[in-house]
């Protein structure tokens, strides 16, 4: 139940040919305190609720709790999420032994792409591919919970 990834801006859209998936994902926060987030997920057509506690010093690990729930399920729960309903499309690309989970973001995150990859240990070596750009781990304001509060389009340096 712990999750070690870590997390990367992405420069441009070469990982889209190279994706073998994709996916409409909505998503809202029940609670989006840093030191534990409830979220709720609709990705396609199958609910989530997930627990996630705080991250470690380095911001690669933490606690993941995760259940899928009936699709009405996660949509009566969304009405009741916090303000700040994210809207994504989640792209899945592998990259020699691991996948990369790339997420582009729309409404008021849009122009935001993030890129993270899950490993089983925090020092794992992997592949950085091209179209991959500045790492982002444990920069809290890149979390899901946070862009919920304070969306990329309202950030001052965009």
């Amino acid at each position: 139940m712990l999750e070690i990834e870590r997390k990367f801006l992405v420069k441009t859209e070469a990982f889209k040919p190279e994706a073998f998936s994709q996916s409409e994902i909505k998503q809202g926060y029940l609670n989006s305190n840093p030191e534990r987030s409830v979220r709720i997920r609709i990705r396609e057509n199958t609910g989530y609720l997930t627990i996630k506690g705080k991250s470690d010093e380095s911001g690669t690990t933490r606690f993941e709790w995760e259940k899928k729930i009936d699709k009405k399920e996660a949509e009566a729960l969304l009405k009741l999420c916090e303000p700040g309903v994210i809207s994504k499309i989640r792209y899945e690309v592998k990259v020699d032994e691991h996948v990369y989970e790339v997420d582009e973001f729309f409404d008021e995150n849009a122009g935001l792409v993030l890129a993270e990859i899950e490993l089983n240990t925090a020092d794992e070596n992997f592949i950085k591919p091209d179209w991959l750009g500045v790492e982002v781990t444990g920069n809290v304001r890149y979390y899901n919970s946070q862009l919920s509060k304070n969306p990329f389009t309202l950030w001052k340096e965009n």
